[in-house]
């Protein structure tokens, strides 16, 4: 424990260290400037203060006002020793903070007492504070344990979506980095950019409902399978919106809302501008410019270039103009990503990143 003792009287706070070491073996800091006192208590954070009420410059209230306010000082006992027996300055001084009080002359076992009982206070508040930071670490540590384990449930749906849907992990990696990107650039926060990317794997994850053959046909799809082709839609929201975890609540606004489109001629809702969920708009964006740049049954993969055009041009219309505007200001990253090495910033670190 360390104590500190205020008192501008020489003789006064000699007494009061004296007395305090005959039955303690705690570090000490005695102050005659009150000043110096609360200067040196920014640099030290002590567990006990003793302060005198009268004192030039500065009186105890004052000093224990100035105490309070500084940080780690919130729960520090503080005793006020005065001579002063007015009911209106104890008072004050309560108001101020003080915890107790001890009248001048002192009683040498009444400081004794009150000393150690307030330092048995101070330690149960240490200890408790150890603890408590001890539970935060720990929780800290099984959050991210859990945060793992979910990452990995995900993204091992998605690629067994996305390998009987003809595509690969890097598609969906892919959509999932775009759209963290323009997340990014659209001005969303940590927490909202960390769930709209390990949402975006699985905005298809409904197409599990629906027939190989159609998933699988290397031509147009005839108006009757477009049809059956849309139902993937309320199959994957039918599959999470149960589920009271935000992720799921992420999922679902993408899964349901990624194929509508900023002009309201989408579906399954046709849905209008900010009608649409933003974070089905940032999806529709990275999940339509990487399946362009893709090879699927029915068509050959465009060039980035020519995909980056085709997604510009369509601002207004199919995607909002606020998310196109992102995705043009991260085009040299997103562009990087068909480079090989670019994926760098893919699932492991947007994932350690997150956490």
């Amino acid at each position: 424990m360390h104590l500190l003792i205020v008192d501008d009287s020489k003789s006064s706070l000699l007494a009061l260290e004296t007395a305090v070491r005959s039955f303690s073996d705690h570090d000490i800091e005695s102050f005659s400037d009150p000043r110096a006192a609360l200067e040196r208590s920014r640099a030290v954070e002590f567990d006990l203060v003793m302060v005198d009420y009268m004192m030039p410059g500065l009186n105890g209230v004052e000093l224990i006002r100035h105490l309070r306010a500084q940080h780690g000082y919130k729960n520090v006992p503080v005793v006020m020793v005065t001579s002063q027996t007015e009911r209106a300055i104890r008072l004050e001084a309560l108001d101020a903070g003080a915890t107790d009080f001890l009248n001048k002359p002192f009683d040498p076992l009444e400081l004794q007492a009150r000393i150690v009982n307030l330092l048995a206070l101070r330690t149960a508040q240490v200890a408790l504070a150890d603890r408590a930071k001890a539970l935060h670490v720990a929780f800290r540590h099984a959050s991210r344990q859990a945060d793992m384990r979910e990452q990995e449930i995900i993204w091992c749906l998605a690629q067994a979506m996305a390998s009987r849907d003809g595509n690969t992990g890097d598609h969906i990696e892919r959509v999932a980095t775009i759209a963290e990107l323009v997340a990014d650039g659209v001005g969303l926060d940590r927490i909202q950019r960390r769930n709209i990317f390990l949402a975006a794997p699985l905005h298809d994850i409904g197409k599990i409902g629906i027939p190989d053959a159609i998933l699988q046909k290397p031509g147009k799809l005839d108006p009757h399978e477009i049809e059956l082709m849309r139902q993937h839609v309320p199959i994957g929201v039918g599959i999470l919106q149960n589920s009271t975890a935000e992720l799921s609540r992420v999922a679902v606004a993408i899964i349901g809302g990624h194929h509508e489109k900023w002009d309201g001629t989408g579906y399954p809702n046709g849905l209008a501008g900010e009608d649409i969920p933003i974070e089905a708009r940032i999806v529709a964006v990275a999940d339509v410019f990487d399946a362009l740049c893709s090879d699927r049954p029915y068509k050959s993969a465009w060039e980035p270039e020519r995909a980056y055009e085709e997604i510009i041009a369509c601002s207004g219309t199919h995607f909002d103009p606020a998310c196109v505007a992102a995705f043009r200001r991260k085009w040299p990253e997103i562009r990087s990503l068909f480079d090989g090495n670019g994926m760098e910033r893919g699932r492991t670190a947007l994932i350690a990143e997150a956490i």
